[in-house]
């Protein structure tokens, strides 16, 4: 694949659960070596977008394009071949708490090759090194800090050398000089091992420090994709509002107000809802 090959791309993605249509005819392009962040409100759709792009949902229409492939269209044993390619740091970090963190990084090598146990050592103990995490393999993850299980997860998703690396949340939960030392780390990550990187946060100061370019969804379209200073400069009274946190008025329709309280079901993005779904 081509540098000028999109690693990711999607074009005119629509999801919906039941009636309710989440996702709106999202385009977006992510380009190899990119470090590209997905940001907007509680309820805009960033998580759905997010497991669109693992292919752990179907959308109602569109098509999503990992590198190269069109992921709707695989074999299961297809999938599973791209997924090798892919590395995924959790928002929790999802270590295994009965495994040492030598073993939750080891993990995908047993699982997905054949390589002896002591090249799985090695190549575990140099993610380590990556990651600052040097001579804590034998820890169990109980025994970590936040920053550290972060790290860990980091390396767990790495150690299969990806060319695609999601963060969900990357500096979730983490005081602010850890948060900027997990940026840091993803920086050096693109750097270093040449990978396209999509991350999903509401971090403002984060995205600022390490997006090459961020796409804005809101209310599950994208209000904006450009550049870190395009976005701050946006004349668009939605980004503002979000990027110097003001709330808006929600406008109040009588009629739909009163179809409520009756009990009757409207086809409509409701932000409640979303939140209850995980959005």
């Amino acid at each position: 694949m081509s540098r000028d090959t999109p690693s990711v791309e999607v074009v005119n993605l629509n999801t919906h659960y039941g009636d309710r249509h989440v996702l709106k005819n999202v385009s977006l392009a992510v380009m190899p070596g990119e470090i590209f962040v997905i940001m907007g409100g509680s309820g805009s759709g960033k998580t759905t977008l997010l497991n669109h792009l693992l292919g752990l949902l179907r959308p109602t229409s569109g098509t999503i394009r990992i590198l190269g492939r069109d992921i709707n269209t695989l074999s299961a044993l297809e999938r599973q071949d791209l997924r090798t390619r892919m590395g995924v740091a959790f928002q929790s970090g999802a270590l295994f708490s009965s495994m040492s963190v030598g073993d939750n990084i080891a993990l995908p090598l047993r699982e997905h090759t054949a390589l002896d146990e002591t090249t799985i050592g090695i190549v575990t103990r140099l993610k380590l090194e990556v990651v600052s995490l040097a001579g804590f393999e034998d820890l169990m993850p109980s025994e970590l800090s936040g920053g550290m299980i972060k790290r860990a997860a980091f390396a767990r998703a790495i150690v299969m050398d990806p060319r695609l690396l999601f963060c969900d949340e990357p500096s979730a939960g983490l005081d602010p000089v850890v948060a900027s030392s997990i940026d840091d780390l993803i920086l050096r990550l693109r750097d270093a091992m040449g990978m396209s990187i999509i991350v999903v946060t509401h971090d403002l100061d984060s995205t600022f420090k390490i997006a090459d370019r961020i796409c804005v969804l809101d209310k599950g379209e994208v209000l904006a994709l450009d550049t870190v200073e395009a976005i701050k400069n946006a004349d668009n009274e939605r980004i503002q509002n979000l990027l110097n946190r003001r709330t808006e008025e929600a406008e109040i329709d009588p009629d739909a107000y009163l179809r409520r309280l009756l009990g009757e079901k409207e086809n409509h993005h409701d932000t409640a809802d979303d939140k209850r779904n995980g959005l």
